[in-house]
């Protein structure tokens, strides 16, 4: 693609990095294909390629309007183009580009800017989890739009003194995730402690993806800052051998720190020692997967010797349908890893098609674009339903929670199901 960058941006970091990103576009609309808003809305210019246009048109001079932040903002940031990209675009990193120059020059209308200013500091604030405390005891009572989103109430369960083990790891443990589904931070510190890790907790906040996705990436940045502070001297010290996500999302996001703060030169060469100590649970979790797998064959063992035929089941292999979360697949690369380890571990993943395809949670995207998310969920549940898993596995919360809201069948991170059975392993 030639372009012509405008005086303003082409001495710029800015300008110069999306430059480079539009000139490897070869115009071919391979991401069309894969691009979930273009196969629910039909309309080039909410595609990959569509947006790339309205980007660089307005880094050549023209003036964005109100068109071009709608399309923008209808983008889900999934990715899925970039997997399916031949030519290595890297889109995401031009749509934050985009996004940051139509938010400085397209002012929002003021419901608009209330609604994402509600988002921003209502997600980061600490109301957010007696807000939440208090919708999950009138569930019952709240229309169905604002019911979906507040997840049922479930325990949490004890957690070990892991302070013991020889390797130990911070977890992130900021944002909404903790109020939304604590099981899923409690199951991580479980197994982990089942295979010999020892889990610091309650290091660090939010990692800055809602504020950053929320037109407000100055907050986000400060955001970074003070996480790369927190955790800083136990990566520093060596006193903790990785920084673990059991959110895809926020995994993302803190991968990309390094990105975010290169021009940084207070913070530029931590961020990068930061990201290359990240890691998704499954990345801790896989090589441990026969451990832990021969702990459950034990238990049926066990349970066979006993007669209790009930237990056996318990651990028989279970059918589960497997949504690797965009962030997973396209941002980090870590679907084929987890699905492997899923396997090893015992579950019978059913093949379903448009595995690749986004469910239309993506944050705040669901509250932000109803319409387009819930066609996205049905989309997804409809290809999951004929598979008839027993239970359905994801790795994010938005995900998990997304996809509960329109299914009976149980959605559990996979953690929490691994958890749920090692429980049952023990009590054997």
């Amino acid at each position: 693609m030639q372009t012509q960058i405008a005086s303003w941006a082409r001495d710029t970091d800015f300008g110069q990095e999306a430059d480079a990103i539009l000139r490897r576009c070869v115009h071919c609309g391979f991401c069309t294909a894969t691009c979930p808003t273009y196969q629910v809305l039909g309309d080039e210019l909410d595609s990959p390629r569509g947006r790339i246009y309205l980007i660089k048109q307005m880094l050549e001079g023209a003036a964005p309007g109100p068109s071009t932040q709608t399309h923008l903002d209808r983008c889900l940031t999934c990715r899925n183009c970039e997997t399916t990209c031949p030519s290595g675009v890297q889109y995401g990193h031009l749509l934050d580009i985009g996004r940051n120059l139509v938010e400085q020059r397209v002012p929002r209308p003021w419901r608009q800017r209330f609604t994402r200013a509600l988002l921003r500091k209502g997600l980061n604030s600490p109301l957010f989890a007696p807000a939440l405390r208090l919708g999950q005891a009138v569930r019952g009572l709240l229309p169905a739009s604002l019911r979906r989103k507040v997840p049922e109430r479930r325990g949490a369960g004890a957690l070990p003194d892991t302070r013991g083990h020889a390797r130990q790891v911070l977890l992130l443990a900021g944002c909404v995730q903790p109020a939304l589904m604590p099981t899923i931070d409690a199951a991580t510190v479980r197994v982990l402690d089942a295979i010999g890790v020892g889990v610091r907790l309650g290091v660090g906040g939010c990692c800055g993806a809602v504020n950053f996705h929320l037109d407000d990436q100055e907050a986000a940045l400060r955001q970074m800052r003070a996480n790369i502070d927190a955790w800083w001297p136990a990566v520093r010290d060596g006193e903790v051998e990785a920084i673990v996500m059991n959110a895809s999302g926020c995994g993302a996001m803190v991968k990309e720190y390094a990105h975010h703060l290169r021009h940084d030169a207070d913070y530029a060469e931590r961020a990068a020692r930061i990201v290359a100590v990240v890691r998704d649970v499954s990345e801790i979790v896989a090589p441990h997967a026969a451990q832990l797998r021969a702990r459950l064959a034990g238990a049926v063992h066990v349970a066979r010797q006993h007669g209790e035929a009930g237990l056996h089941d318990a651990y028989a292999p279970i059918r589960a349908a497997f949504h690797p979360p965009c962030t997973l697949q396209h941002w980090q690369g870590l679907r084929p890893r987890t699905e492997a380890m899923l396997a090893d571990l015992g579950y019978e993943l059913q093949p379903f098609s448009e595995q690749h395809l986004c469910c239309g949670s993506a944050g705040a995207y669901s509250v932000l674009n109803p319409d387009i998310s819930m066609s996205l969920r049905d989309r997804k549940l409809a290809a999951i339903e004929p598979a008839r898993p027993d239970i359905i596995l994801s790795a994010n919360v938005g995900c998990i929670g997304h996809l509960q809201s329109g299914t009976a069948t149980p959605v559990r991170h996979w953690i929490e199901s691994l958890d749920e059975r090692l429980a049952q392993a023990i009590a054997s």
